[in-house]
């Protein structure tokens, strides 16, 4: 079978891990393709084309109207299947006729870019109830997976050491894209409230917020944008924090529970769905009062690492499920 992604995008940042993962996993038994924008081949630490594995043909299309240029090359290639992930890439695959089209639903649902595809992925449940029945009856719930990364070995005392800490100063952390809805405003001024603890507080992550945070940032705080290998700042955190207002699924509290980090959350649709491998009660979103009183808590319980039963987020059964959706005759 010749499954063919498509991601026009330029960064890296959770879908694209999604997409880079699945494909690197789908080779082994399939013949697997890849579209995407020439800038997201460019020699960056947060390129998207060197993540693939070498024996994916990787297709490279311009970045002005790379949704017609994306629908011309699919029509030659006529893989036996399109996946596509973000709204460009289905807008692109739902115009291309005899393929089987398929996306993630690496957000929502939204009729312009999913109702004339031929079948969905939902990462959460709630995904599904937010769907038109009929789209609904050819659509599956699949979770997403968590790949075990190793830290480098010299992490936690090489990036603390960077950081300007002690070995003995809790690290509170947070990992994600600097968007609005990811709520790194409310972590800040909750750790702002902080008094009398020895804390310190990294941001790691780009987006379009990052400069506002920057300036708004209270004192003991580190912003060290994109991470190439974010599994190292994970070892060197004590905690990790997702404020987020929006989480479709959190991907990166997997990671944070692979690392074996305490963990607070805000209760998005995503941290619900994940609410009960958490171990700590859900936070009100946007409540910083509330994050605050439980980065204290968490502060003086000296937290250790923890064990996270993980075997339903195992990334060879979510693969196989996604390639039987392939070819179900209900997609």
């Amino acid at each position: 079978m010749h499954i063919c992604h498509v991601i026009l995008t330029h960064r890296f940042a959770g879908s694209e891990r999604y997409a880079v993962d699945l494909a690197n996993a789908s080779v082994e038994r399939h013949q697997v393709s890849v579209v995407l924008r020439k800038s997201a081949a460019q020699n960056r630490p947060d390129a998207i084309a060197h993540r693939f594995d070498a024996r994916i043909k990787i297709h490279l299309i311009p970045d002005w109207f790379s949704g017609f240029f994306a629908r011309r090359l699919l029509r030659q290639l006529r893989p036996d299947v399109i996946h596509a992930h973000l709204s460009a890439a289905c807008k692109s695959a739902a115009k291309v006729s005899l393929v089987k089209r398929v996306a993630t639903l690496h957000i929502e649902y939204k009729p312009q870019q999913h109702a004339r595809l031929d079948g969905l992925i939902a990462i959460a449940p709630w995904q599904l109830a937010k769907m038109p029945e009929a789209m609904r009856a050819r659509s599956v719930q699949i979770n997403n997976w968590v790949v075990p990364r190793a830290a480098s070995s010299d992490a936690r005392s090489r990036l603390r050491a960077q950081l300007g800490i002690a070995p003995e100063t809790v690290l509170i952390g947070s990992l994600s894209r600097l968007e609005p809805s990811k709520g790194v405003d409310v972590l800040l001024a909750a750790f702002a409230k902080l008094t009398d603890v020895n804390a310190h507080l990294v941001v790691v992550g780009q987006g379009s917020a990052a400069k506002a945070l920057r300036a708004a940032a209270p004192a003991g705080v580190s912003f060290v944008g994109f991470a190439a290998k974010p599994q190292d700042y994970l070892a060197a955190m004590d905690v990790f924090v997702s404020a987020s207002r929006s989480e479709p699924f959190g991907l990166v509290i997997l990671e944070a529970m692979s690392a074996g980090l305490p963990i607070l959350a805000s209760a998005s649709a995503g941290a619900q769905h994940l609410a009960r491998f958490i171990q700590r009660p859900l936070l009100p979103i946007g409540d910083a009062h509330a994050l605050q009183h439980a980065l204290l808590e968490i502060i003086k319980e000296a937290p250790a690492r923890l064990s996270y039963e993980l075997s339903q987020f195992d990334q060879d059964t979510s693969v196989r499920a996604i390639e039987a959706f392939y070819q179900s005759p209900h997609a």
